[in-house]
Formats: C-alpha cells, sequence, structure tokens
C-alpha cells in the first residue's frame, strides 16, 4: 500500500512546500486531517483541515473512525479511514502532512510508507517562521521550539530529508523524490 508521510517540526514548511509541489504532482492527493483547532489565517473547512468540536472529534474516536489520532498541543489532530479509501478509489496516493507523533505512528501503521523530514535551517530561523504566522502565542511559539529539538532527531528515521532553507529548491528536490516514488 503506496503512503507519503511529510513530516517535520512546526514552521519547517511541510504544507507551504506541498501547496507549492502539487500542480506538478497529479498523482498524490492530500489526506485532509480532521482537528479541533481553530482555523489560522485563510484556511478552508474541507480543504486545509476538517474542523469539528472536540466533543465531535472524541464520538468519532469511540466509533473507531480514524486510523490514527493524537493531541497536539491541547488540539485534537486525526485521520479518518473513510478519507483514506476515498483517495485511493481515485486511484491517487495519500499523502499525510503531519506532525512528528502522527509520523511516528502512520509508518508503524504503513511500514512501506515513504517517509520525507522537512527540516528547517535553524532553530533561529523556525522562530522567525512561527512569528511571522502571526497565529501563535509566544508561549505556543515557546513550547513548539522546544518540542523542535526533539523532532529533529526524529529525521535519522526518515528515508528522505529535505532542507528547507530555500524554498524553490526545497520544492524541486521533494517533486523529485515523490516523481521517483514507485
Amino acid at each position: 500500500m503506496k503512503v507519503i508521510i511529510l513530516t517535520g517540526p512546526s514552521g519547517s514548511g511541510k504544507t507551504t512546500l506541498y501547496k507549492k509541489a502539487i500542480s506538478h504532482l497529479k498523482n498524490i492527493k492530500k489526506v485532509i486531517t480532521t482537528t479541533t483547532r481553530e482555523k489560522r489565517g485563510n484556511e478552508k473547512n474541507n480543504k486545509d483541515y476538517h474542523f469539528i468540536s472536540k466533543k465531535e472529534f472524541e464520538e468519532k474516536i469511540s466509533k473507531k473512525e480514524f486510523i490514527e489520532y493524537e493531541e497536539v498541543y491541547g488540539n485534537y489532530y486525526g485521520s479518518s479511514k473513510e478519507e483514506l479509501s476515498s483517495i485511493y478509489k481515485e486511484g491517487k496516493v495519500p499523502i499525510y502532512i503531519v506532525d512528528v507523533k502522527g509520523a511516528k505512528t502512520l509508518k508503524k501503521l504503513f511500514p512501506e510508507s515513504l517517509l520525507i523530514f522537512i527540516s528547517p535551517p535553524s532553530i533561529e530561523i523556525l522562530e522567525k517562521r512561527l512569528k511571522k504566522r502571526n497565529t501563535e502565542t509566544d508561549e505556543t511559539i515557546r513550547k513548539r521550539l522546544s518540542k523542535a529539538n526533539d523532532e529533529m532527531d526524529f529525521s535519522s528515521q526518515a528515508d528522505k530529508i529535505i532542507l528547507n532553507d530555500n524554498l524553490d529548491k526545497a520544492v524541486k528536490e521533494f517533486i523529485k523524490i515523490i516523481s521517483n516514488y514507485k
């Protein structure tokens, strides 16, 4: 079962990289994650995430509707079985864009998956990116940066690592990796 997992610390550029590359990659489709967190900026429900309440999420957990789910920074994130099935029916390869905790779980569920780790050039640049988002409190940024140090260690378990120090270069590398995934 072909599955791609795109991971890295919060602010490493996972979603940006995917959005820049997707027009060149017709064979993959993002697994839209269900979450209880608030929307950021221009995010759209059922496009960027499936935004639901904590109560709804917990009902889905009890009904075993998720392949995997995690609680991250006080919010739930999960991948529904229905979403994955729908992507396979379209004849596409699912790509998960998840934090490191989710990537670990998915890699256990799909050991043959392609795990791509997006690495920021440094923790300092990661901090600048998180602040530039203008969606995080200082406390949230501190938590994310603290977690990022541990997450960077996970890169050694990835099949491929992309250093995101130049977005255009990183996008080209991502496209090449996905295009060669058999």
